[in-house]
């Protein structure tokens, strides 16, 4: 449940042009080669159970670029998507094709905020409820954060799938699907697989689904 608003400053979205300047250029990033995957060529499933260990359970930093569609029963969405994550916070700016900011969604430790275009800003103690409720589909940004580096989040049990070269398929997890696409493609074989990004990823939960297009990866 959102439990209130207030207005943001003004000129909160004046660097709109920066943002527009960086996704205009999108479309020549989306020709990087990839690595598409069979999903139906499942080779193993494991079942992961919660970490103990703090530290284990902390994604690691990045910042992306990238472009997302989303589909159910009541609404289509497309557009880019700029995310910070860090140990601490994530800043998430959701944009119209042409780089119109739709929504900016801030998770710190005391909650999370969504800023939306009219400049109003509300406030809820998950991601989830917030955009379910402002957005009309539900952002799982707490296990997006790990399923977009293509690991399981280790804060509740997983079930996931690899294929014969030990690449994740698909993970099924507080009650999503995510399903892998395609994965960056390296040319040298003695890169670590374990590294590799994906570059399309797929949430799927009760007639909602998310694509995510990885445009520009950078570790932070």
């Amino acid at each position: 449940m959102v439990r209130y608003f207030f207005f943001g400053t003004p000129g909160q979205y004046s660097g709109n042009g920066r943002w527009w300047a960086l996704f205009i250029c999108l479309p020549l990033l989306a020709g990087c080669a990839g690595l598409t995957i069979q999903t139906d060529q499942v080779a193993r499933t494991e079942v992961f159970e919660p970490a103990t260990d703090r530290v284990t359970a902390m994604a690691d930093g990045f910042e992306l670029l990238g472009r997302v569609a989303v589909r159910n029963e009541q609404q289509r969405f497309s557009g880019n998507v700029h995310w910070q994550h860090t140990s601490v916070e994530d800043t998430l700016m959701l944009l119209s094709p042409l780089g119109q900011a739709v929504a900016e969604i801030v998770r710190k430790r005391s909650g999370v905020t969504l800023t939306t275009s009219k400049q109003e800003t509300f406030y809820a103690d998950n991601v989830e409820d917030l955009t379910a409720e402002l957005l009309g589909w539900r952002l799982p940004l707490n296990g997006l954060r790990y399923w977009v580096q293509g690991v399981h989040s280790p804060l509740s049990r997983a079930t996931v799938d690899f294929d014969s070269e030990d690449r994740i398929i698909a993970i099924r997890q507080d009650g999503w699907e995510i399903i892998y696409r395609q994965y960056y493609q390296h040319d040298d074989e003695s890169f670590n697989r374990q590294m590799v990004r994906p570059r399309i990823v797929e949430l799927h939960i009760e007639g909602l689904m998310i694509r995510l297009v990885v445009d520009n990866w950078t570790e932070i």
